[in-house]
């Protein structure tokens, strides 16, 4: 069969040709393992190029470049799943992994795959190497731009780390069912940290972002910004009163604040957490899980956006899937499997680390959609409660939904304005509760500056999150004061 996308095209040259595989010798294969007894089962080829560098001081502190690749076999029976994965993509390797997984079935009768017309889903990226997108020595320049432009800023910065890391994933999927799917994916980011002194006092400050597309995207306005943004949190610090503690209203700020959502309720919704009835918001379709206004998406199709993809890691295009509606729940992320099992479609949130790695559902772009409300409307709705613009490490319990989250930047409202940067603050909660909680929903819903990283059973993923200004009643804030 030829390969005409350009995406798929891609992908015959860097993982078929150089060990003389095709979609025929790949179909053939399928073909074996489905004779076995097997009733649906995947390959997924993977071809991944990275590199970081790091900049400390003006110094180059390190810099690192990997190339892996391989192919990991899938086959499913029921619910039983078998996998195996190789680092080789030479032909008898796929047939060892084929044979392994294959024990999972019962010998049948022979078996063959008619490959479909690829799946040729709309670019929402460029298929461009940003590895190879500009000199080393210009990468290197960008560390040096952002630590020139934080130093610049105030006087009192003693110290200033960037990082910057790129990749480059070419990925291959034929699926038991005859889709044949493929994706090329760039991904860079750029993060700067600074740490000011004042008076004996310390105090820390971090920024960046960054998304699908190339390092022209890092132009000398945004590592401007990136680098003010990270010494403004850490100079406003050094005046931080300790924080108070208490039940009280809270305002989450718009954009990366968004990561409550995310690990407090996202999780909650991916589909095998609620096939297995695991999850807060298992057997609930149509309920009332959260207050009037509050709506949920995860969207995989935003152009250039961190989490976003063409296809999932199983072939299947992503979408924008509603996950709560005005307060009412909706659906489910799912993957092949589980939406299998639980009798729907699936979303197209099929996801895995790599070719070694079982693909599962997972979030891909998860943000809260914004209301009608003045964010200065908001604040200024609180007599004495907590402003968090910032959040920085957290714990969740994925079944229960409950959380704990630091607040890198936060402050202090009273009587309706805000009278003074507090720090220590610990946001404490349940993350189904505190949906029923929001009484104010702002009109300046911002998805993050593209560094999420979600994790889940061992696999780390990039992701994006968003939600607008929300005021939620009776949270309770851990303090220092």
């Amino acid at each position: 069969m030829s390969i005409s996308s350009d995406a798929l095209a891609i992908a015959e040259q860097q993982l078929l040709a150089p060990t003389g595989l095709t979609v025929d010798l790949l179909a053939k294969r399928m073909g074996t393992m489905l004779s076995r007894g097997v009733s649906h089962g995947d390959f997924y080829l993977e071809h991944h190029r990275s590199e970081s560098w790091s900049l400390e001081e003006g110094i180059v502190k390190s810099g690192s470049f990997s190339i892996q690749q391989g192919i990991g076999v899938r086959a499913i029976v029921g619910e039983q799943t078998a996998f195996a994965y190789s680092g080789d993509l030479g032909l008898d390797s796929i047939e060892r992994a084929v044979q392994t997984v294959a024990t999972i079935g019962r010998s049948g009768q022979s078996r063959s795959v008619a490959v479909a017309a690829p799946t040729t889903p709309g670019a929402l990226y460029r298929r461009e190497d940003p590895l190879e997108s500009i000199p080393d020595a210009a990468k290197i320049g960008l560390l040096t731009r952002i630590e020139r432009y934080a130093r610049a800023r105030d006087p009192r910065v003693t110290q200033v780390m960037a990082n910057l890391g790129c990749e480059y994933v070419v990925m291959l999927v034929l699926r038991s069912d005859g889709v044949l799917a493929a994706d090329v994916r760039p991904l860079c980011r750029l993060n700067v940290s600074v740490i000011v002194e004042a008076n004996g006092r310390r105090e820390q400050g971090r920024a960046g972002g960054g998304g699908r597309y190339g390092l022209d995207r890092f132009d000398a306005a945004t590592l401007e910004r990136w680098a003010h943004k990270a010494v403004d949190a850490a100079v406003l610090n050094l005046d931080a009163r300790p924080a108070p503690a208490g039940v009280m209203p809270v305002v989450l700020g718009p954009g990366w604040p968004g990561v409550l959502l995310h690990e407090a309720v996202g999780h909650g919704l991916e589909g095998d957490f609620n096939r297995k009835g695991s999850s807060a918001f298992s057997g609930r379709i149509g309920e009332r899980v959260a207050a009037p206004g509050v709506t949920v998406l995860d969207d995989g199709t935003l152009p250039d956006r961190r989490g976003s993809l063409n296809v999932d890691d199983e072939g299947v295009p992503t979408q924008a899937t509603v996950l709560i509606e005005d307060g009412i729940l909706r659906g489910y992320m799912q993957d092949t499997l589980n939406a299998r099992l639980m009798g729907v479609a699936p979303t197209g949130n099929g996801r895995r680390e790599s070719h070694a790695h079982l693909p599962m559902p997972r979030m891909t772009n998860t943000y809260m959609l914004g209301g009608d409300r003045d964010p200065a409307e908001i604040i200024a709705s609180v007599d004495e409660g907590i402003y968090a613009v910032n959040f920085g490490g957290g714990q969740v319990d994925i079944t229960s939904g409950k959380f704990t989250f630091s607040m890198d930047e936060a402050w202090k409202i009273e009587k309706g304005r805000l009278a003074y940067p507090i720090k220590g603050a610990t946001l404490i909660g349940n993350g189904p509760d505190a949906l029923t909680r929001v009484t104010l929903i702002g009109n300046d819903m911002q998805l993050d500056e593209g560094v999420g990283m979600c994790g889940k059973e061992g696999q780390s993923v990039p992701v994006g999150i968003g939600q607008p200004t929300l005021r939620i009643e009776g949270l309770t804030v851990g303090g220092t004061g």
